[in-house]
């Protein structure tokens, strides 16, 4: 019997020939999958090397060091506000007792479902001048005009900070709060032993043993921050997302656009060297018990129990109660204005869309995923990194990488038609909604693959050996036995795909076809234009289909230590 050579855990022995031949088939179909995501970036980078004549000399000499501060200073303080709100929150819920607790468990994860240019639209109808606050203060307070009373500007960079700041969180809570779940009870008890309280139990303890969850659920946020286009330009905070659109739009130079992409892609690399240097280390803090016990908590009571609640209900409060308020509000008022045929138009294309999307995604997702469980190697396992490299590339950045080949492509093919046959081929895949779907598909493709990878993990390799005895190929055993076993896991990552395809903001906005408009494009539009009564059933709309994936998070991590509990029971 001949067996294929890997140093993969769960490659399979086969006891045909032609295995071999269709594991290397799998393998060559995942490198090219791997290479065509790897594309919109190396077109960046290869493009920002053409002269941009001028435009660059002038970026740097007026505006480009305003984009990187303001940049940098969005990040900073982003990550700031949602370490200090997930952590806290992750800690209480998990570590405590307190009234409301378990509903908070759950509440803390809704903001999640709001994109950060919906929040900033919500919040400007809110706080500005006309708004009801600013109305009740000058009615209470007898004030005529601005004049008479100082209000924080709420376009502005700090306005943006921390209303991406409460939208952003849950990244960071619900890895913090894994981390927490799954720290170690001896540990927790050794430490009360010594006359710990929770407060230096926590520093000393459970911080350093969830620091590398921590530090990746701050990446992610600060990647989404990096990747935020509508919020910055109506709040007019010029970073380099909003500097990107300014030169490739505004100035017409795409290779002045490209440079600041790679500019871009080099704060990409750096925050994924961190997440990378922190999972390194995680083996280092992890501790575990050998046999499950319930975590112990602390009972908090009187004006601690307050506290505790006041911090787990201002974040669900301000960034979602709130928003959500706001936006049913106008979108009552303007019900007659915004359900329009157009509109409906708009909700089916976003539907599409992200559909189509998501299966694509999950497609490419489980012939990568497959490949590797299949044949494994170096090489596969490189192929699902730079496969997942798409997630941390910016909307705009996609647009600029994707837009170049396609563009380039549908000049030959129609130079080419010119002159063999003297007819025009028009605009093939540019300009196309195809376009639009192949952005979506490698920047979350990460997310499918991730999802489809864990499930996968969990079916032991002798079912593919007894699938081989009973004569079945790689295809067939896929198809007959994985794809049932993993059904959960398809559904989450088609959810997820789905919704975050339907949020997708800035790669939608470049790369759409003319007078062809999702929801999002729709609700940026008029809130663009100072309409964002017309904006706000749209952006309903988009916040109530981003709950589905939130609810079903929130139910797998509730569940999570309750797991390890069943499969312990199951051992023993």
């Amino acid at each position: 019997m001949t067996a294929i050579k890997t140093d993969f855990p769960n490659a399979i022995p086969s006891r045909r020939a032609e295995w071999s031949v269709r594991a290397s088939g799998w393998t060559l179909g995942s490198v090219l999958l791997a290479l065509l995501v790897l594309m919109p970036v190396a077109a960046v980078l290869f493009f920002a090397l053409d002269s941009s004549g001028d435009i660059w000399t002038h970026l740097v000499e007026t505006v480009l060091l305003g984009y990187v501060s303001n940049t940098l200073l969005l990040m900073l303080g982003v990550g700031f506000s949602v370490f200090l709100t997930g952590v806290s929150t992750a800690w209480l819920v998990t570590m405590c007792h307190f009234p409301g607790r378990r509903i908070f468990e759950w509440l803390l994860l809704l903001p999640l479902a709001i994109p950060a240019y919906v929040i900033a639209y919500a919040y400007t109808d809110f706080l500005e001048y006309a708004g009801p606050v600013q109305g009740a203060l000058r009615t209470f307070f007898g004030w005529q005009s601005a004049q008479d009373y100082y209000f924080p500007e709420i376009r502005s960079l700090e306005g943006a900070i921390i209303f991406m700041g409460l939208v952003l969180y849950p990244y960071v809570y619900l890895l913090a709060r894994a981390a927490f779940l799954e720290q170690s009870v001896s540990v927790l008890e050794v430490s009360r032993v010594l006359g710990r309280g929770p407060w230096r139990t926590f520093i000393s303890v459970s911080l350093p043993a969830a620091r590398p969850a921590i530090v990746v659920g701050v990446s992610l946020a600060l990647m989404e921050t990096l990747n935020d286009y509508g919020t910055v330009d109506f709040f007019a905070v010029y970073t380099m997302t909003a500097g990107l659109v300014d030169v490739w739009l505004g100035m017409g130079s795409l290779a002045g656009g490209a440079q600041i992409a790679t500019t871009m892609l080099m704060f990409v690399v750096v925050l994924i060297s961190l997440e990378r240097i922190s999972r390194r280390h995680q083996k280092v803090f992890q501790q575990s018990s050998s046999r499950f016990r319930q975590l112990p908590t602390y009972p908090l009571k009187g004006y601690r129990a307050g506290l505790a609640m006041s911090v787990c209900g201002l974040p669900v409060l301000a960034g979602f109660v709130i928003p959500v308020l706001v936006l049913g509000r106008l979108a009552f008022l303007y019900f007659d204005e915004s359900w329009t045929p157009a509109f409906k138009t708009y909700a089916l294309n976003s539907l599409m869309l992200s559909f189509v999307a998501a299966l694509f995604a999950l497609t490419v997702a489980l012939f990568i995923a497959y490949s590797r469980r299949l044949h494994g190697g170096r090489l596969l396992a490189l192929a699902t990194r730079v496969a997942s490299l798409g997630y941390a590339v910016p909307g705009a950045v996609l647009a600029v990488g994707i837009l170049v080949p396609f563009a380039a492509f549908d000049n030959a093919v129609d130079a080419f038609l010119r002159e063999t046959v003297g007819i025009s081929s028009g605009l093939l895949l540019s300009g196309t909604i195809f376009a639009v779907l192949f952005a979506y598909v490698v920047r979350f493709l990460a997310v499918a693959l991730g999802q489809v990878e864990a499930s996968l993990e969990k079916i032991s390799p002798s079912l593919d050996m007894a699938a081989r005895t009973l004569g079945y190929r790689a295809g067939p055993t896929l198809v007959r036995y994985h794809l049932p076993l993993i059904k959960g896991g398809m559904l989450t990552a088609i959810m997820i795909v789905f919704v975050d395809c339907m949020k997708e903001l800035p790669a939608t906005l470049l790369l759409r076809p003319f007078n062809f408009e999702t929801l999002a494009t729709h609700v940026y539009q008029f809130a663009s234009d100072e309409m964002l009564g017309e904006a706000a059933l749209g952006s309903l709309t988009i916040v109530a289909v981003g709950l589905l994936p939130v609810l079903l998070l929130s139910r797998m991590i509730s569940g999570s230590r309750e797991n390890i509990a069943s499969s312990q029971r199951q051992d023993s």
